[in-house]
């Protein structure tokens, strides 16, 4: 009997050190990332249209983001193409109204002088020319199809950068006799698409020859509608007289713009200086892009308010889920879940539900942009940030608007939460 009576205690110890070793392990937490997204999911998959009402919210407001920062992109890419396509180098000059001792035009003599100016790499000269443009002599004067005519000289297709899609410009020879050059606009409202068999087009009292077709040009937009001719035959074939030029393009060495804006009115005028006026087309365009900014800023600050009415939607709806299911809480309490493992399936059903609106508010917004980007003739740009960050957003706000309803399901007594129902 001695030799036994001290193993006992022995056994009994052991015995119960793997009972407290067992029980530690059934406390400790066993709810994995799969089992969390499950159950976090579990009241998503069973109230579809609780579900689907919910998203809606933060799908507007995803949306709204992405859209207006797809749309900025696009369209400041839009103008960026067109400032590049112009050159910040480019300086238009018209006459003002002056202070009542000039005329108001430009002398003939503008062109000549203002290409002396040294850092002057380019210069050219238009004029509108009061005539008709129309396909045959039989048509009515009246229709026009809203055809303008300019005269120019050589220069100008060098001078704004703009190219031909059809023929040849101008040259030292027919700058002088009945030739003219169509916009692209222009071309077509007269069925024109090449040169190829020696068309012509009825200007004023005139036929003219048309030997090319102008693409589209940033620079002076009026021109896509215009028939172009030469100077020298609008004074022989149309006017009669001398012509002035009414607006000139300047293009000069980039790091010399605002040298040679300083010099130009009294280059051109030298009598009444202050009646000359010049811009550079590409200012129009900055100033442009920055009143599309602030609007981007306004409709941003609109997205999230959007946002957080869904967010706050998000929140009342898991509250709600909160009292409805007290039942399933204190079920799964008596079975062993701990509040952690309650506040996480509460967080994870808030996180995905408005996971689920950021996915349809970037699509949705995506789509938007692209169908008004490509109705604007846009190349259509969505940056990564306004993906990455509606997404994220999203999660964010279905975070914070899960914390309350998580915490208060966390807190609920199991045996309250079955006597609820």
């Amino acid at each position: 009997m001695s030799t036994v009576a001290p193993d006992l205690p022995r056994s009994n110890d052991l015995a119960r050190s793997k009972d407290l070793s067992r029980s530690k392990d059934l406390s400790r937490s066993k709810l994995r990332i799969g089992d969390v997204l499950r159950v976090g999911s579990l009241g998503l998959r069973t109230r579809r249209l609780r579900t689907g009402l919910s998203t809606l919210g933060v799908a507007i407001g995803i949306a709204a983001m992405v859209g207006v920062l797809g749309l900025s992109a696009s369209s400041q890419e839009d103008l960026n193409a067109k400032i590049r396509a112009l050159g910040t180098n480019l300086l238009e000059v018209q006459a003002g109204q002056g202070f009542g001792r000039g005329s108001g035009e430009l002398p003939s003599t503008a062109v000549g002088m203002v290409s002396r100016i040294g850092p002057v790499t380019a210069v050219s000269s238009l004029t509108t020319i009061d005539a008709t443009v129309r396909r045959t002599d039989t048509i009515s004067e009246g229709i026009t199809g809203g055809i303008s005519v300019f005269a120019t000289d050589e220069g100008l297709l060098d001078t704004l950068h703009a190219e031909l899609v059809d023929g040849t410009w101008f040259n030292s020879a027919t700058i002088e006799y009945p030739a003219v050059v169509l916009g692209v606009t222009a071309a077509e409202k007269l069925g024109i698409t090449d040169v190829a068999d020696g068309l012509r087009v009825y200007i004023g009292d005139q036929w003219f020859a048309v030997i090319g077709i102008l693409d589209h040009v940033a620079a002076a937009e009026g021109l896509d509608r215009a028939a172009i001719i030469g100077v020298t035959a609008a004074e022989t074939f149309v006017l009669g007289d001398t012509i002035a030029p009414e607006t000139i393009f300047v293009r000069t060495e980039d790091d010399a713009v605002d040298d040679v804006r300083s010099v130009l009115g009294a280059t051109v005028n030298p009598a009444t200086p202050e009646e000359v006026e010049v811009s550079r087309p590409s200012d129009a365009l900055a100033a442009q892009e920055a009143a599309s900014n602030a609007f981007t800023s306004l409709f941003l600050g609109l997205g999230a308010v959007a946002l957080l009415v869904g967010g706050i939607g998000i929140a009342n709806v898991m509250v709600i889920a909160v009292i409805e299911r007290r039942t399933e809480i204190g079920l799964r309490r008596a079975l062993g879940a701990t509040r952690a493992h309650i506040r996480r399936q509460f967080l994870t059903e808030a996180i995905l539900l408005a996971g689920a609106g950021g996915l349809v508010g970037v699509l949705l917004g995506s789509l938007v942009t692209w169908l008004y980007a490509r109705s604007q003739d846009w190349a259509v740009v969505i940056p990564p940030v306004a993906i990455g960050g509606g997404l994220a957003a999203a999660v964010v706000i279905g975070g914070i608007a899960g914390i309350y309803p998580a915490g208060r399901a966390a807190l609920l007594p199991p045996t309250e939460a079955l006597r609820s129902n």
